[in-house]
């Protein structure tokens, strides 16, 4: 019914049809109760059900067309099609419309039924009026019910579509405040190596004439300098800034500092193995080399809140070719037997399932790492991993465009 409203009440719609058939051809068979034809019967019949249809698209014209045709239909003595949908429309007028429209409705229906009543003043007049009176009484009851439950439903949706637009509002908020530090710390790389840059510059100016190959030397880092600054830059366009932001400016670490990342966070009571591949940070962009530091610290401090006591974390860093690859595990309360059996891994563009809750510095979580990988065109996967426990990994392009 809820789902093809239409076709129920069709259903209902043949149902009285076929009743008032039934009382038609029961009473041709009976000479004492005089009937119209059956050209008269039929169509009328037709008419008198066929509103009924619509009562929940067109709930008024339904209504007052079926009070219409009920008139002719009560006058001739056809079924009690038209008393029952007289009910029926009662109660869909107060549901599907309000109750202002309702009682409009009922009072129209209680004029032609009392003139109807007083025009033919049948003998068990009383006995049609009580009953007329309680069920009028019944749908009017059962409509306010079934209103007062439409209305809290429709209340409780729009108070879920409410939640949803302010977790999304939440959402693109945390990922501006996310987009705003990775920017301010890819302007500090940016500006230290600018700062390289006129060093170099100044440093080269006066060996160009007493040593010519170490201002050949300044000039090639000046460069090679450049042109990561440059790359640093477009990058740097492309993620939304803050304004007003008074928030001090510190030196930030690289993916050098990962050994002394994983000696604080073995302070704090979580072992740690590192295991960086021969050459893996050799060469590596600074802005790179941020975003490696930045994933694997924000992943070894969700270990470190959410892993549980004597959990252990590994850290796998390799260069792959122009990719560097970043692995952060443990073996801690995100252990498989305990997570949802069929849970999946995030990409970078998606939400991590299961019951571990991702925090990280800054309080954006799997927001912050996705971002750093988004800026530089690299990929995140976060979930279950394959012998138990939690997993993060990340690949990041080293090459940079210049």
């Amino acid at each position: 019914m809820r789902a093809h409203p239409m076709a129920g009440d069709s259903v209902i719609a043949v149902a009285l049809l076929l009743t008032d058939l039934l009382f038609f051809v029961a009473a041709a068979e009976t000479p004492e109760v005089p009937m119209p034809p059956w050209y008269v019967v039929l169509p009328l019949d037709i008419a008198m059900v066929a509103p009924l249809v619509f009562r929940r698209k067109a709930t008024l014209w339904s209504a007052y067309l079926l009070l219409l045709i009920g008139i002719p239909h009560s006058a001739l003595e056809l079924g009690a099609a038209s008393a029952f949908a007289m009910m029926i429309s009662i109660y869909s007028v107060l549901v599907y419309v309000g109750r202002k429209q309702g009682l409009l409705y009922l009072l129209a229906t209680v004029v032609v039924s009392g003139l109807q009543l007083w025009i033919d003043t049948p003998e068990d007049v009383w006995i049609l009026a009580i009953i007329a009176l309680f069920s009028t009484a019944l749908c009017w009851t059962l409509g306010e019910f079934a209103g007062a439950r439409r209305a809290y439903h429709e209340e409780v949706e729009a108070r879920l579509h409410l939640l949803e637009t302010e977790r999304d509002q939440a959402t693109r908020i945390a990922v501006g405040e996310e987009r705003g530090r990775i920017a301010r710390e890819l302007h500090d790389v940016v500006a230290h190596a600018v700062s390289v840059m006129v060093v170099q510059a100044d440093g080269a100016s006066y060996a160009v004439d007493g040593n010519p190959e170490m201002a050949k030397r300044a000039l090639q880092t000046i460069s090679e300098t450049g042109r990561g600054a440059l790359a640093e830059l477009r990058r740097l366009l492309d993620v939304l800034r803050s304004d007003g932001d008074d928030e001090p400016r510190v030196p930030q670490p690289d993916a050098s500092a990962l050994t002394d990342l994983a000696d604080r966070i073995r302070q704090a009571g979580v072992p740690v193995t590192l295991a960086i591949g021969p050459e893996a940070l050799a060469g590596l962009p600074a802005g790179v080399s941020l975003g490696v530091y930045r994933i694997v610290q924000e992943s070894l401090t969700n270990t470190l809140k959410h892993a549980g006591q004597g959990a252990q974390a590994e850290v796998v860093v390799r260069r792959e070719a122009d990719v560097i690859d970043v692995k952060v595990s443990d073996d801690g309360a995100g252990r498989a037997k305990q997570l949802v059996p069929a849970a999946a891994k995030t990409a970078s563009h998606g939400a991590p399932s299961g019951p571990r809750k991702l925090t990280v510095p800054g309080g954006n979580g799997l927001i912050g790492m996705r971002e750093r990988a988004n800026v530089f065109g690299g990929t995140l996967e976060v979930g279950p991993a394959p012998g138990g426990g939690w997993q993060v990994h990340a690949r990041l392009p080293v090459r940079l465009a210049t």
